[in-house]
């Protein structure tokens, strides 16, 4: 059986919100992918846009302006959605800023919290029984690992009738 996995995207650079996300799966021998690497090369996209398309969490931290880790959030969900209908996707967006990062551009900051709130918005929208909104990290990992085991079940009862 091919196990489920599940993508780390979301916050980039220095953001260590993966770091107890990975032991935590790691611990518990699930299967995860983490896109997020020193030795990222342009060859590595195509892993990594396949990854976008199969696996499942989205958190975009306080850490970072996330405009164009919002956009391509929201993009990637529904795409992913509407080609994967049997997977599951949870989102996370922290709605504030970490202070330090808007001291210097407030023009960036203005357009991070707007961004945050129209994807979110937006998200809320589409009312996908297969798409779980949380509130919080914490959640999102114990929601990951909840739908992780749902996915190796339903891939064993798949194998076992002989469906895809």
């Amino acid at each position: 059986m091919t196990k489920p996995c599940i993508g780390l995207f979301g916050t980039c650079g220095s953001s260590k919100w993966r770091d107890p996300f990975i032991r935590h799966y790691q611990m518990r021998s699930i299967n995860f992918f983490n896109p997020l690497r020193d030795d990222w090369k342009p060859e590595d996209s195509a892993i990594e846009a396949e990854h976008l398309v199969n696996d499942d969490v989205f958190p975009i931290t306080g850490e970072t302006f996330g405009t164009g880790s919002l956009a391509e959030t929201g993009y990637s969900i529904l795409s992913a959605i509407r080609s994967n209908d049997q997977r599951f996707v949870v989102i996370y967006i922290e709605q504030k800023l970490n202070p330090l990062l808007g001291i210097e551009n407030p023009t960036a900051t203005k357009e991070s919290h707007n961004s945050r709130a129209i994807v979110l918005a937006h998200l809320k929208k589409v009312n996908h029984p297969n798409v779980f909104i949380v509130d919080s990290l914490d959640a999102m990992l114990k929601i990951s690992v909840r739908l992780y085991k749902i996915t190796e079940e339903m891939k064993k009862i798949r194998e076992e009738i002989g469906a895809k």
